[in-house]
């Protein structure tokens, strides 16, 4: 791999900062000034530096975002704040959202580069359970229940997947947890909206096996764990509970 490939995918740099970089002789492989950008590196073996900082060559990045509202889920957007405008600056060109959540909706969002495992979680065929918290303008029921575990239809004429809804609390204003496994557009406030009712707020927290860290602050991120990327990458569906 070349050199100044090595160090833009892991957002150090713009090549034509790198090439400068090497023509200052500020980057280092193996402990040796390396002054030509294309010089070809390994990235499981060499030791590359710049300014005396050692870069770490990571194929896939894999990162927990708690999304606040106010925040599109893209790339990049010409008018609005984006999800990975959040993370670090420099940072990897490769990292797109997964899914996308609504710019008025919160929490877990996954943000990564490995498109097979986004394709996974994303597959209509693999029925990924995704679930959320809503308060809700209305009464919620038992009746609601049974409708969301039978599947009905949300104005276009295609009735739901089954889903889960657990009342939390019954009021005018309930409180629910909803699990899906679509990712239909607006789905979850359409499907209350087919009863009259209007969603005043929604947090994602879980996609699959990953759950939000109620650690993790509305806004905030951090790199996922061993742990979590293993059992995304496992992961090929849920056996529903609804």
């Amino acid at each position: 791999m070349r050199l100044d490939r090595f160090l833009s995918e892991m957002g150090v740099g713009t090549r034509r900062e790198i090439r400068e970089w090497c023509r200052r002789g500020t980057v280092t492989v193996n402990g040796i000034t390396v002054r030509q950008a294309e010089t070809a590196v390994s990235p499981e073996t060499d030791a590359v530096c710049v300014d005396g900082t050692p870069i770490i060559y990571a194929a896939q990045e894999y990162y927990m975002l708690n999304k606040p509202a106010g925040v599109v889920t893209a790339v990049t957007d010409a008018r609005e704040k984006t999800v990975l405008d959040l993370l670090p600056t420099p940072r990897r060109k490769d990292l797109f959202p997964v899914g996308r959540l609504d710019k008025d909706t919160e929490g877990l969002l996954l943000i990564t580069n490995d498109g097979p495992l986004c394709q996974s979680l994303l597959s209509p065929r693999h029925h990924v359970e995704k679930t959320y918290f809503a308060r809700i303008r209305g009464r919620v029921t038992p009746e609601h229940v049974e409708q969301f575990r039978l599947g009905f239809n949300i104005g276009d004429g295609k009735l739901t997947q089954p889903a889960g809804l657990v009342i939390l609390r019954a009021g005018e204003e309930s409180e629910v947890q909803v699990t899906i496994t679509e990712g239909r557009y607006h789905q979850v406030k359409r499907m209350f909206a087919a009863f009259g009712y209007r969603v005043l707020y929604l947090k994602r927290l879980s996609m699959g096996p990953l759950q939000l860290d109620p650690d993790l602050a509305v806004g905030a991120y951090r790199k996922c764990t061993p742990e979590e990327i293993s059992d995304l990458k496992q992961h090929s569906g849920s056996s529903k509970s609804f």
